[in-house]
């Protein structure tokens, strides 16, 4: 019986060791998307590249999309579902044009990225994943 003992312990204890030294929890890897090129009145050409790593999306805007020039561009984001959601403006102090922007939590994913004239209630270009 004794025996019996000392062979599961050393069961138990391989296993344990086996588990832990070949078992390590991986952060998940960042997943890197380009959109197809924007179109629209003001902005056509370039893409946006969607970055998920850790929870958080960023949109970066390729070098290719200017800015557009006009009173109040930003941001606008819809999802998979179609909700849509009116983020940041585009141009920052000094006539500075902020291509990028990290996504709010609450945005879990997105399936297009226009660039919107808040002034004008106006859609400059679109480009979707």
């Amino acid at each position: 019986m004794r025996r019996m003992y000392s062979l599961v312990a050393v069961l138990v204890l391989a296993g344990v060791t086996g588990t832990t030294t070949g078992f390590t929890a991986a952060a998940p890897e960042a997943v890197v998307k380009v959109s197809s090129p924007f179109a629209g009145a003001k902005v056509n050409g370039g893409n946006v590249t969607m970055n998920m790593e850790a929870g958080k999306i960023t949109l970066t805007l390729s070098d290719d999309v200017q800015d557009p020039k006009t009173p109040d561009p930003h941001w606008l984001v819809a999802d998979k579902k179609g909700t849509t959601y009116l983020l940041d403006r585009m141009t920052i102090k000094d006539d500075k044009f902020n291509k990028t922007i990290t996504l709010p939590p609450y945005i879990k994913d997105v399936a297009k990225v226009q660039i919107f004239c808040a002034w004008a209630v106006a859609n400059l270009g679109e480009a979707s994943f």
